[in-house]
């Protein structure tokens, strides 16, 4: 036998059951853990950045703003523009690599756009647009010297990291417009028809106005404002920047009730509507580069999980077993909050792993009221209340209307 090796057991075994171990410790802390995730994925980043200078310009009711983008015929476009972000979550690197590849295999590239795009949800990041129509678009993201590239060309869609020189493929990504393959949608007929629609929705919930106007990348625009009518929403405006020519929106920035940095900023700096070149969009690996198809990648995943899908499935029925089933839907418009009773105790965070221990500590606080106890997981933009006795309430509402929603037992 060799020098430190258990009878009975491989080494392999012992890694497996350590493995199985920690995943089945991490299956408990689902609910609060995502709540990072539930908060980034509201997030839409469209582009924005006012420059200064207000243009005078004829005045303009929000109807007739919400028509002229309704009846954009913008299909070229590019550009600079800059992505601000922040949720006032805490740092998750310690996360993913303690979960130690819950996430994805070990052979991912660093080129797969589901991986890399993420880094836009934190932080100030420089990318630039290319746009003609809905068959070739092309997004770079500038990060010093390094670039990361997503290409989508017709049929194709490749990915290309310069630091690691890595390349993503996928073929046949391109809508299926086969007719009878999916139905579409009935829109409304014309621009009034569709801006009298997104007004009747707003009802009594939300404020939608002009506020004057603004110079965003050179160009004159107009500032469609939307704002809550509800107390107790965490945000405060959402004000986009509209192409005062051709109706295209410039500028998106969502703020919240907290106050300080906008919870997105983001902008056109630079932007032209012409075509851009067929080149543009045109991509050949680079030497030496590392290729990886879209459907090998999705085959290693679903490989992946085979001994954790059982192992994990096993655990998440115990430990929230009715999950999904007790989802409740309180309140209306910006003051909605989902409630959802697991049906099991919350875990207690002290017995988590030390990667995910650190990630609840950081934006956690504990809270009390009739409802009894439970733990506060804070963003700028959505929060989430879990229970002492397994009941979750997510919504972008403060703290005081979350423990009122508890209060009420609803």
């Amino acid at each position: 036998m060799a020098p430190n090796e258990v009878p009975g057991e491989t080494a392999g075994e012992i890694r497996g059951e350590a493995r199985g171990e920690t995943r089945r410790r991490a299956s408990r802390y689902v609910v609060p853990v995502a709540v990072a995730g539930v908060a980034a994925a509201t997030i839409g980043l469209v582009p924005a950045l006012a420059a200064s200078g207000d243009p005078d310009l004829p005045e303009i009711t929000a109807q007739q703003l919400i028509e002229k983008i309704a009846a954009s015929e913008t299909q070229t476009l590019s550009g600079t523009f800059r992505v601000s972000t922040d949720l006032g979550l805490p740092a998750l690197d310690g996360l993913a690599s303690g979960l130690g590849g819950l996430g994805g295999g070990e052979g991912s590239s660093t080129a797969d756009p589901s991986q890399k795009l993420t880094e836009l949800a934190a932080g100030t990041h420089t990318l630039r647009l290319a746009a003609d129509g809905p068959e070739r678009q092309r997004l770079t993201l500038l990060d010093g010297s390094d670039e990361y590239s997503l290409i989508h060309n017709g049929n194709d869609v490749w990915a290309h990291d310069s630091k690691s020189n890595e390349v993503f493929h996928e073929k046949g990504a391109a809508e299926d417009r086969t007719p009878g393959k999916a139905e579409e949608k009935e829109l409304p007929a014309t621009p009034k028809e569709l801006a009298d629609e997104v007004l009747r929705a707003a009802g009594d919930t939300t404020s939608i106005t002009v506020d004057g106007t603004a110079k965003v990348a050179g160009r004159d625009a107009y500032q469609l404002v939307i704002k809550p009518k509800q107390a107790g929403s965490t945000v405060a405006s959402v004000k986009i920047a509209v192409d005062a020519a051709n109706g295209t929106p410039l500028k998106f920035t969502l703020s919240s009730v907290e106050g300080g940095k906008p919870v997105v900023d983001a902008g056109f700096t630079k932007v032209d509507f012409a075509r851009p070149d067929a080149s543009v969009f045109a991509f050949e690996v680079p030497k030496g580069a590392k290729v990886t198809e879209g459907a090998e990648e999705a085959r290693k995943s679903e490989k992946l999980p085979e001994d954790f899908e059982k192992e994990f499935g096993k655990d998440f029925e115990k430990e929230f077993g009715g999950f999904g089933k007790g989802l409740n839907v309180i309140g209306e418009g910006w003051t909605t909050i989902a409630k959802l009773d697991t049906g099991a105790p919350a875990p207690k965070t002290d017995e988590a792993p030390k990667e995910i221990q650190g990630l609840l500590d950081s934006f956690g606080d504990e809270v009390t009221g009739k409802f009894g106890s439970g733990t506060l997981f804070k963003t700028k933009l959505v929060n989430a209340l879990l229970t002492d006795d397994g009941k979750v309430y997510v919504g972008a509402v403060t703290k005081d209307a979350l423990v009122d929603a508890a209060n009420a037992g609803k």
